[in-house]
């Protein structure tokens, strides 16, 4: 079965183009909804993000604060670091037992779409990988209006990431999702590596 390892900068177009690409038979891995599901109440994730960021990344009931988390994760590159290195090894766990799944269910390929696929070594479980990017300013309006956060908020997330040439050194294929290109036919290049 086909791995292909989904990257790029918040706010670039990963989830546009994964929707895309899942109209070929492939099943999208959401990287962050995975991590998402390791935040459970009492987890020893939540434990560890708590003893490194405070007690009150924590609701009052003990689940995960997402908006708290998020707000002390971003706020510095150090900061994205020691969460990276938290959440990440329990979220590859899943991942792999996800891509286990969906072979043994006959599936074609799987997109693994992960902001830090490079970062968390996941790009080791790909066959190939590539990188959705736009320039920053476009990326800063989409953040604040699919995340509903300020001006401040969406540039501190972007500031706490890897720039452009991170992805274009790294990845297989870069995928331009901004004019004058034209993301069906950026799309295509993914295909045609993967011979779709």
């Amino acid at each position: 079965m086909l791995v292909i390892g989904v990257t790029g900068q918040t706010g670039a177009g990963k989830g546009t183009v994964c929707k895309m690409l899942e109209k070929y038979g492939l099943y999208h891995i959401d990287a962050d909804k995975v991590a998402h599901s390791v935040y459970k109440k009492g987890s020893d994730v939540l434990s560890a993000l708590s003893e490194a960021f405070g007690e009150d990344i924590l609701n009052p009931d003990g689940t995960a604060n997402r908006a708290k988390i998020a707000e002390k994760a971003f706020s510095s590159a150090e900061n994205t670091e020691k969460l990276n290195s938290i959440v990440h090894p329990a979220v590859t766990q899943k991942i792999k037992a996800i891509i286990k799944e969906q072979s043994s269910l006959g599936t074609k390929g799987v997109l693994l779409d992960a902001i830090a696929l490079f970062e968390s070594g996941e790009n080791r479980l790909c066959d190939f990988t590539f990188a959705v990017i736009a320039p920053e300013k476009m990326r800063l309006e989409r953040i604040m209006v699919r995340d509903g956060i300020e001006k401040n908020a969406a540039l501190r997330r972007i500031r706490a990431q890897k720039d452009e040439s991170f992805y274009k050194n790294h990845a297989d294929i870069i995928i331009k999702n901004y004019p004058p290109y034209n993301l069906d036919d950026e799309v295509k290049k993914v295909l045609l590596w993967a011979k779709l």
